[in-house]
């Protein structure tokens, strides 16, 4: 049955293998998104595309540039901050709930490669990526956004997700645009075998690579995903004003 979940998760689009371990992460993504069914690509991918994606992402702020789509800030429109705020009330809620990690881990959260040095580890329970495809619930994130320190964790967001297939209009029903800007990564080029440099300082692959067409890829030896992951949005609860609880910039740092 686990493994038929697994598949499952996969196919709805939301979901990644269930156990870390070098033979299991074939297929893996990054937590709570999707690499498949984008421009006719396979929908199985190697554990190579997710560990480029998170080097390329950890600890560089990502503007607004040809590897980054965000919502367009909306003008507000009446009852989206109240709306937005009992998004906030219930992730605090959240937060209490899994403050001790170790609790995240008894109910189910797993940690996307925690061998792997990060700025922040996504806890993510899959059966609520999976959920996320069809409802948003903001009492099951997709992530727990923990930072480590020493051999614990100190739990810092939320990160919820949607389909890539939604459109803006779609997010703004679940958190108001006026409020919340989500983002998706585009324009991901996978080194070839041997090529990985999306840590280099002037890297051609990744999410930070100058490469951003996929001619330009395939030339390269690359394979291009025009998008990578789904929609997801982190919110930061603890902090004080709407702001700081739906940082853009702190999105992208983290």
């Amino acid at each position: 049955m686990k493994t038929l979940f697994t598949l499952l998760c996969l196919t709805g689009a939301l979901c990644c293998a269930q156990q870390i371990s070098p033979q299991d992460m074939k297929g893996m993504n990054m937590p709570g998104h999707d690499m498949s069914q984008t421009s006719g690509q396979d929908s199985g991918e190697d554990t190579d595309a997710s560990m480029h994606a998170m080097h390329s992402m950890e600890g560089h702020h990502m503007d607004m540039g040809p590897h980054m789509k965000m919502t367009a800030l909306r003008t507000p429109q009446p009852g989206d901050a109240e709306k937005a705020q009992q998004v906030v009330v219930v992730a605090r809620t959240v937060m209490e709930k899994y403050k001790d990690y170790q609790v995240a881990l008894n109910e189910g959260f797993k940690i996307f490669h925690p061998e792997v040095p990060q700025k922040q580890y996504h806890f993510t329970n899959y059966s609520y990526a999976f959920e996320a495809a069809f409802k948003f619930n903001p009492e099951h994130p997709t992530s727990l956004l923990y930072e480590k320190h020493g051999e614990s964790y100190r739990l810092l967001g939320l990160m919820y997700t949607a389909p890539k297939r939604f459109t803006e209009d779609d997010l703004n029903r679940r958190i108001p645009l006026s409020i919340a800007q989500w983002h998706e990564h585009v324009n991901f080029c996978k080194a070839p075998e041997g090529k990985q440099d999306t840590l280099a300082p002037n890297p051609k692959f990744g999410l930070r690579g100058s490469i951003i067409t996929k001619a330009e890829c395939d030339t390269n030896g690359g394979e291009f995903h025009p998008i990578i992951f789904n929609w997801m949005v982190h919110l930061y609860p603890l902090e004080k004003d709407a702001a700081q609880i739906w940082s853009v910039d702190r999105q992208h740092a983290d």
